[in-house]
């Protein structure tokens, strides 16, 4: 399954670098959802633009996987003015995905 990623201004902000990450629950594995990373550096925040072929609902105010744990929370990130993510530690799995 190829995807095209997003080429816009945040990932030319952020050197141009991105990849297509796999996102699971850190605790049961239950598949949340792809998501584009842009840049370097670890996943702290999921920006809701950037997410692909979501399997949990994403308009609630909390991100929760299919088994109900909690794995962030929703915030508005004020320095882009983007609806975002903001994740707890170790509280997701990545890996990375052929785009």
């Amino acid at each position: 399954m190829s995807e095209k990623l997003k080429n816009d201004k945040f990932r030319r902000t952020r050197g141009g670098y991105s990849r297509l990450l796999a996102i699971s629950c850190g605790k049961c594995g239950s598949q949340i959802c792809r998501y584009q990373k842009d840049g370097p550096g670890a996943l702290r925040r999921m920006y809701i633009d950037r997410i692909l072929e979501s399997k949990v609902p994403l308009s609630r105010k909390d991100l929760s996987c299919t088994e109900d744990h909690l794995l962030g929370v929703k915030i508005m990130y004020e320095k882009e003015n983007r609806p975002a993510f903001r994740l707890f530690v170790d509280s997701v799995k990545k890996t990375i995905v052929k785009a």
